[in-house]
């Protein structure tokens, strides 16, 4: 299929679904279990898991479409996905560490990108059995069921989730706020806010397109709005694949926050 013509969103989506539920089940039958481990980048953790569940997703996904790129943590990166309007952007698993210490609060999450922005995408967190899904003008929906971020421009009696340091200094700063339980899964953290669970999450800077591509999309579809924090859209399949702050938060609360933390300049720390 010429790289051009358009994808069968709702075929992708399916396909994307299959295999993400795949996927997990095979994550959960190497979780809890002796394997082998070691360490990329910046002590980064890798595990078998991770590359089993890697080639998985990228056997199911890209064997029948050759048009669509393939951007994942744990392959090597092609640089001619800069010039393919389609892209599956993989984390294979999400929270390396909390699959390895024996938590909950890992997860898989492949998204779809068109022309830079996600159009389909799944979050699964297979201990506690959530599957996220979305896709672009469809909404949000856990297990089957649409979900909705919170309401509202009220920056009072706030449900935060972020980097520990910055979290603090907000708590201490507005009494009203308290933190959200710490969860390891970027997409995780930031699908709580998609499910109304979390009213703003906080992406520290540094996070990567495969940690945030798929919740983003389901961010937005619940009603809410994952961005920098001076606004705009996240842009995927560049160059540099590394972000800066990001907050998601309802589209009416998203600005007020996104004020308070430049006022207070805690963004950067």
């Amino acid at each position: 299929m010429p790289a051009s013509e358009a994808v069968d969103l709702d075929e992708a989506a399916a396909r994307m679904a299959a295999s993400v539920r795949d996927a997990g089940a095979l994550a959960v039958s190497m979780f809890g279990r002796p394997i082998h481990t070691w360490t990329k980048l910046e002590s980064s953790p890798v595990s078998d898991a991770d590359i089993a569940v890697d080639r998985l997703l990228h056997e199911r996904l890209t064997n029948e479409d050759s048009s669509i790129a393939w951007l994942s943590e744990e392959s090597v990166d092609d640089p001619s996905r800069l010039d393919a309007r389609y892209l599956w952007i993989v984390d294979p698993i999400d929270g390396t560490r909390a699959y390895l210490a024996g938590s909950p609060d890992w997860s898989i999450s492949v998204a779809l990108v068109d022309n830079g922005r996600p159009v389909a995408a799944c979050l699964y967190a297979p201990v506690s059995d959530q599957f996220f899904m979305a896709i672009a003008g469809q909404g949000a929906t856990c297990n089957g069921a649409p979900i909705a971020a919170t309401a509202g421009a009220s920056l009072e009696q706030l449900r935060i989730a972020g980097p520990r340091k910055l979290v603090e200094r907000l708590t201490a700063r507005k009494p009203s706020f308290s933190a959200m339980p710490r969860v390891r899964s970027l997409a995780l953290r930031l699908a709580q806010v998609a499910h109304g669970d979390c009213d703003v999450a906080i992406a520290g800077p540094n996070s990567h397109d495969w940690d945030l591509a798929a919740a983003d999309l389901l961010v937005h579809e619940a009603g809410g709005v994952l961005a920098p924090v001076g606004g705009g859209s996240i842009i995927y399949n560049r160059p540099v694949l590394r972000h800066g702050t990001l907050i998601a938060a309802g589209r009416d609360r998203f600005a007020a926050f996104a004020e308070l933390l430049g006022d207070e300049r805690l963004a950067s720390s």
